[in-house]
């Protein structure tokens, strides 16, 4: 008896280790290189060969649009965590530099995935958007952040300030103290 279409495939633990590495080193190296960043590079950094990548992404667009539904996956992993820390306020702040982390990290996936189709069930702005509602809400309930302030607000700030930091020579750094100022002036 086959697997169901549509049911994924298991792979040996071996393989699924190469996948895992190789995964990690193309998120690695995609922040530090952009969407455009080297195959081969990525292959090595992982301990693996050329093959061993093609053999588990066929295509550079098969790749990050995995890179990038690994990292949407784990924003919206980290936002469920966060649902239950002791501050509201700044639970929605620690997500929120996740997000700007993300972003200024993600370099170039988005118009490197253009026309490339992900799993019909994978749309990250959607998904995004439903993982920081919980902790504005929450925000909003406890009376620490303002009730006018809008998911679309948080994410578009967050959208600036990886914009605005993304080219500096330590954009983290740049970022977080962008956040702090934006944290300071957000939270009562």
């Amino acid at each position: 008896m086959g697997a169901k279409p549509d049911s994924p495939v298991r792979l040996r633990a071996d393989a699924q280790r190469n996948r895992d590495r190789l995964l990690a080193a193309a998120s690695e190296v995609i922040g530090e290189a952009g969407a455009e960043a080297s195959l081969e590079e990525i292959a090595r950094r992982a301990g693996v060969g050329s093959a061993t990548l093609h053999r588990h992404f066929p295509s550079r667009a098969a790749l990050l649009g995995e890179v990038l539904h690994t990292r949407v996956q784990a924003l919206c992993d980290r936002s469920a965590d966060l649902l239950t820390a002791p501050d509201a306020g700044q639970a929605l702040v620690v997500w929120i530099r996740d997000v700007v982390t993300h972003a200024a990290t993600a370099r170039g996936l988005g118009p490197a995935l253009t026309g490339y189709r992900s799993a019909p069930e994978f749309e990250p702005h959607t998904m995004i958007r439903q993982a920081i509602r919980p902790l504005l809400e929450r925000a909003h309930r406890e009376g620490v952040v303002d009730r006018t302030v809008t998911v679309e607000d948080l994410l578009q700030l967050a959208n600036g300030i990886a914009l605005a930091t993304e080219s500096l020579p330590e954009p983290t750094r740049r970022a977080d103290a962008l956040i702090a100022l934006v944290a300071g002036g957000l939270l009562r």
